[in-house]
């Protein structure tokens, strides 16, 4: 499966700017509104950037009720990336753990969970774990179209830190039996995660992480990054490649597209300019071959 060069990032409908704090509470402030929210996509998908590269944020379920529904936003594509770790928290907080259980998990998948769960916890199989919870995190999305499903940099980078590579390949086949989708894997280090995905038998991954001109958030530096890319075979998902406004966005788009193994660019935009602009941009810098 080939990836859209370019995918819409949902960064600035809940507050987080790299940059300034400021922009980041204007930009919570605007996207209390779920229209507002949907008339941004509306936006990227009249750009031709129909791919919603998402958190499973409580809201986002919100946005997928709404697309389920309308036949005018049927070519709308979800990317799930889990888990939104806030949200099991509160969940927990608030009904207990299962309440929480029973609130996040597929229709009807309660008793089956909660045994699949019983067992893991008492045999400390953790196959049993990784596979409830990404059941629950896809619950939303039933009905709707999710080519690839995202483990989010949080957990993908602790399980490095941890040294559990194992669970990679357990979120991996699990993804692809149950909602046949290519697995995808964020990361802070993107080296690092590359040996960890060799070993366990992962070829040819979809790898999410900051790449960039000057460096910015690319744990383990940049000459790392580019060994990897032009060394190791994946297909790479470059984010931040701004730097949060720190490089010009022509200057951007021209060096991260020249790189080897670059298959798509996440970013996030509030306006139908800057979504145009970045659009623009790709294409003259990224032309797609002439078959």
């Amino acid at each position: 499966m080939n990836m859209d060069r370019l995918l819409f990032g949902d960064n600035q409908f809940f507050g987080v700017n790299h940059m300034s704090e400021e922009k980041a509470r204007a930009q919570a402030m605007r996207f209390q509104s779920l229209d507002a929210v949907l008339s941004v996509l509306d936006y990227a998908r009249e750009a031709g950037v129909a791919t919603f590269m998402c958190t499973t944020h409580d809201r986002i379920a919100d946005v997928v009720d709404r697309v389920r529904v309308d036949p005018a936003r049927k070519n709308q594509i979800f990317y799930p990336c889990m888990p939104y770790a806030h949200k099991y928290a509160n969940a927990m907080a608030e009904s207990g753990v299962f309440g929480a259980i029973k609130q996040f998990l597929p229709d009807g998948g309660f008793l089956d969970a909660a045994m699949r769960g019983g067992r893991s916890l008492a045999s400390k199989d953790i196959e049993g774990v990784v596979t409830l919870l990404v059941d629950a995190e896809m619950k939303m999305f039933a009905g709707v179209r999710t080519p690839v499903v995202f483990l989010q940099n949080v957990v993908v980078d602790f399980l490095l830190g941890m040294g559990f590579i194992e669970a990679f390949r357990i979120f991996a086949n699990h993804v692809s039996t149950k909602y046949d989708a290519e697995p995808g894997f964020i990361t802070m280090n993107l080296p690092r995660l590359l040996d960890a995905l060799d070993s366990v038998g992962i070829e040819n991954p979809i790898v999410c992480s900051n790449i960039n001109k000057i460096g910015f958030r690319m744990c383990g530096g940049i000459d790392a990054y580019l060994d990897a890319l032009n060394n190791r075979k994946m297909r790479a998902v470059a984010m931040s490649i701004f730097a949060s406004g720190a490089i010009r966005p022509d200057e951007a788009v021209e060096w991260v597209t020249a790189l080897p193994n670059i298959e798509s660019i996440v970013f996030g935009a509030s306006s139908r300019a800057n979504i145009d602009s970045t659009a623009d941009l790709v294409r003259r810098h990224w032309p797609v071959p002439q078959p």
